[in-house]
């Protein structure tokens, strides 16, 4: 079972990067409305790949859309762009994408354990019309079942130059059995040639009904030389859900008398998945072969191994548990007082160095371009574009950067939202509109990602009408989240978009309308340890920004003391650290302490008081301000002292302990220190909202 699991996790991660190259390079060709014969090599490449890997785990529905696709673009390759007619080219792009949509949504049912659509005709009915437009001809209506096995079970009248025969019979009730027929056909011209071998019933790979003649009857091979036939035979036996095959010669139209063959019949036990790989993934890997030599010429070989994600997961895990344990081990309060301890100290530093060394490596094995999940926004724009017939483009900056793996898994949705909104809400209809705002009449949405050291900012902006403030505040009082009688900042405004169910759509559509607003967004990143700030004016657009560390599993952090009670800041959200008097703090009319940084008043926030702790300092003066930087609120937090900086590990909370909601009491997580103590990570920005509701 492990091994047939390790087999699927292959199959699906093989096909899902195949898939992700594939809708990258048509999203490409379609812009000029032509594939270049590069195209065209590498989808056949592709294709060919996911037939035959498809076929080796017995999804045949996948292999048969596959490989009606393969056939189509090696009529392409052999005649060029130029057998597309005009007229035929935005079908074939078309077929292409719901192709990909497709495959993805049948390896999400593969992943779930769910079964497989069989309901293909109609798709491949598209194909095999497209096909025919190709190739200049009218769709020929499939033959019929029963013209199709007009042969008899014990031996078949054929052509005299394909005399030798096989028939093979498939398990029962084993489902499917023209597009297996069709596989093993398949499978069998992939070293043998297309015009050495024929086959009854014909139509199997577009018309169910062949289903009941093979059953019935058998499927029939008709080969040209009698060494291809044994070549086939290895072919079938490694075949799945076969259940036995029959040689036979082909009884000719003879005046004389004609010998009927004996009937030689072997059962072949349906064979595992391991071994039904052997014919399709010989010709898969040859295919790759090939491929891989054209492309060596032009690229270096890069030696690259796959890993799945829970080991890379373990390992992390694994080095924090050796990075707190080294840190108890260094400043174990037994060494307190001892004398002579240089040799120890040296060694200490060293260990110190290497595993530093070894936490770099470890993140760095889990760091991936944030290309993969850019890359797919261009499909969200296209299609929206054709739906609401809107001219947009999308521009993408930075999809070099790279972050977690883990982080690039889950700001897809996000991403894919705010893109949605710019395209839903953001950019005009009416092109005439944007000529006289002076503005391209193809609306632009640029897709950018920074990386600034410790956090990745992406962002998320059109060109488009931007943020109607009036229609969000009428909006906002009928929903109950604002009042008439309250004057409301332009930047309090656009916050009441990022509140739950909040939409400015009237109207329920494919895209928008449906309560799911930007409290999706703005969750799912505060979920990710980052944050979410709009801003907009009025015509000329609006710009998303998401702030989210590079990684979840370690942190650069000050450490700092309140009382007895140890806390981590993040380093990326402090600004600044000071000591002040008396003097320097002022009062508001509500009570409530301020100080003037830099030309600017911020509120003084003490950690004392809003964790209500027993110790901790009440005199300013006795403490130190933190100037800490929170999205777009900063603050000042009184501590007692800087304890130091240290690269920390995040432990997650406990299940029962969130069950109280502390996230939005400005805790993020712990860390264990190097006596063996828990210090509380604070969220700085959670911390601000939870302070300023009150």
């Amino acid at each position: 079972m492990s091994s047939n699991n390790e087999i699927l996790d292959t199959y699906l991660f093989e096909n899902n990067s195949l898939l992700e190259q594939l809708e990258s390079i048509v999203l490409d060709a379609e812009g000029s409305s032509a594939f270049s014969e590069d195209n065209i090599n590498e989808i056949f490449r592709i294709m060919h790949t996911i037939k035959g890997s498809s076929a080796m785990m017995e999804f045949d529905s996948l292999a048969a859309i596959a490989h009606r696709i393969e056939d189509m673009f090696y009529l392409i390759r052999e005649g060029s762009m130029a057998v597309v007619s005009e007229p035929n080219r935005p079908a074939l792009f078309e077929i292409m994408f719901q192709s990909i949509d497709y495959f993805r949504k049948e390896m999400g049912k593969i992943e779930a354990g769910q079964p497989l659509d069989k309901n293909i005709d109609q798709f491949l009915q598209n194909i095999n019309s497209l096909i025919a437009k190709i190739k200049g001809e009218e769709p020929a209506a499939a033959p019929a079942a029963d013209n199709a096995a007009s042969a008899s079970a014990c031996g078949y009248v054929g052509d005299p130059d394909f005399p030798y025969g096989l028939v093979v019979f498939y398990d029962e009730g084993c489902g499917m059995e023209n597009l297996r027929a069709f596989m093993l056909l398949t499978s069998i011209r992939d070293f043998c040639g297309e015009s050495d071998v024929r086959f009854l019933p014909e139509g199997i790979e577009n018309d169910p009904s062949t289903a009941d003649a093979v059953i019935d009857h058998g499927f029939f091979l008709m080969f040209k030389n009698k060494e291809d036939r044994e070549k086939a035979i290895p072919v079938i036996r490694s075949a799945g859900s076969v259940k036995s095959y029959e040689p036979q010669d082909c009884k000719l139209p003879a005046k004389e008398e004609v010998e009927i063959p004996v009937v030689v019949e072997e059962t072949v036990a349906a064979a595992p998945v391991a071994a039904a790989s052997a014919a399709p993934a010989a010709a898969a890997s040859a295919a790759n072969a090939q491929a891989n030599t054209t492309a060596s010429a032009a690229h270096q070989k890069e030696s690259l191994i796959s890993v799945h994600q829970s080991k890379l997961d373990q390992l992390s895990a694994l080095v924090g548990e050796i990075v707190i344990t080294e840190a108890m081990v260094t400043g174990s309060p037994d060494l307190k007082g001892l004398t002579h301890l240089d040799n120890f100290a040296k060694s200490a530093r060293q260990l110190r160095k290497l595993t530093d060394e070894l936490q770099d490596v470890s993140m760095s094995l889990r760091m991936v371009p944030i290309a993969t999940c850019f890359q797919k926004m261009n499909r969200i724009v296209r299609d929206m574009s054709k739906k609401l017939g809107k001219r947009a483009k999308l521009t993408i900056i930075g999809d070099e950067t790279e972050v977690d793996k883990t982080i690039v898994d889950n700001i897809g949705d996000p991403i894919m939202h705010m893109i949605r909104n710019s395209m839903d809400h953001g950019i005009e209809v009416n092109e005439e509109d944007r000529i006289a705002a002076g503005k391209n009449p193809v609306g632009e949405i640029i897709l950018s990602a920074q990386d600034t050291g410790s956090e990745v900012i992406i962002t998320i902006k059109d060109d488009g009408r931007g943020i109607n403030d009036d229609a969000v505040l009428k909006k906002a009082i009928r929903n109950g989240i604002a009042y008439p009688d309250i004057e409301y900042s332009h930047k309090e405004i656009l916050n009441f978009l990022l509140m739950p169910g909040f939409s400015t759509s009237e109207n329920v559509t494919e895209f928008s309308g449906r309560g799911v607003g930007m409290d999706v967004v703005k969750r799912s990143v505060e979920e990710l340890g980052g944050s979410v700030t709009i801003t907009s004016e009025q015509g000329k657009g609006m710009t998303t920004t998401m702030k989210i560390p590079l990684t979840m599993a370690i942190m650069d952090g000050m450490e700092v003391s309140v009382g007895e009670t140890i806390f981590t800041i993040p380093l990326q959200n402090i600004r600044q650290n000071f000591k002040v008097s008396n003097s320097d703090i002022l009062h508001d009319t509500v009570n409530g302490e301020i100080i003037k940084v830099m030309n600017n008043y911020y509120p003084v926030v003490r950690a004392k008081s809003i964790y209500s702790l027993p110790g901790g300092v009440d005199d300013v003066e006795d403490g130190i301000l933190m100037w800490l930087d929170a999205g777009d609120t900063s603050y000042c937090l009184l501590v007692d002292e800087l304890i130091g900086e240290q690269q920390i590990v995040v432990k997650p909370l406990p299940a029962y302990v969130k069950n109280f909601d502390i996230k939005r009491h400005g805790i993020m997580g712990c860390s264990i220190l190097g006596d063996g103590s828990i210090s509380v990570i604070l969220d700085v920005e959670n911390l601000a909202s939870a302070v300023f509701a009150k």
